[in-house]
């Protein structure tokens, strides 16, 4: 996906109380555990169901860094998932998200002030409102633009016009993101 899509990922992940398994052979028996079958590993991994038997029993304990990979994703997608799932609901009705970037940022604003994107460096702590509407569009699938204005309309209304108190007509335009993480 982008940078936001992966940073949201990231945040996700650092939600685990306890380690994913570490060791291949760990690994395999893991998602045999929420997969049901060598077969449905297999297909998930892209090797034979024969390396999975081979990896479950410790006959081979080094894959190919492709086939690593896509095991250790593989894993962390299905780690605590309920871990994951109550700290981001935490996120959508109480606490809301951090948003660190550095990004351009363009304006359309009113006749007599300036419009020059310029990079600036933002924390931003957005509200659940926002967190509800990011998490709601990762899981239907968005593609990385909607996420950035989803992001994009959180940082216009929380830092540019600072609740409404200020900037009434500014339109925010987030752009050339060099950077981006996400917290919650």
């Amino acid at each position: 996906m982008g940078d936001i899509d992966e940073a949201i990922d990231r945040a996700d992940q650092e939600a685990f109380t306890r380690e994913p398994p570490k060791s291949v052979q760990a690994r395999v028996n893991f998602l045999i555990r929420q997969l049901k079958t060598t077969k449905a590993v297999a297909r998930e991994l892209g090797v034979t169901q024969r390396s999975v038997e081979r990896y479950r029993t410790g006959e081979r304990k080094n894959p190919p860094k492709p086939i690593a990979d896509r095991m250790d994703a593989a894993v962390r997608a299905r780690w605590q998932p309920q871990v994951r799932k109550r700290r981001r609901r935490q996120a959508a009705t109480a606490t809301g998200i951090t948003v660190e970037t550095r990004a351009q940022f363009g304006y359309t604003a009113p006749i007599g002030t300036t419009d020059d994107g310029r990079f600036r460096r933002l924390t931003v702590h957005l509200p659940p409102a926002y967190a509800q509407r990011l998490f709601d569009a990762k899981q239907q699938g968005a593609g990385d633009q909607q996420l950035r204005e989803i992001v994009a309309e959180g940082l216009q209304e929380v830092y540019f016009k600072d609740g409404g108190r200020r900037a009434g007509n500014l339109e925010v335009a987030f752009t050339n993101i060099d950077y981006f993480d996400v917290s919650f």
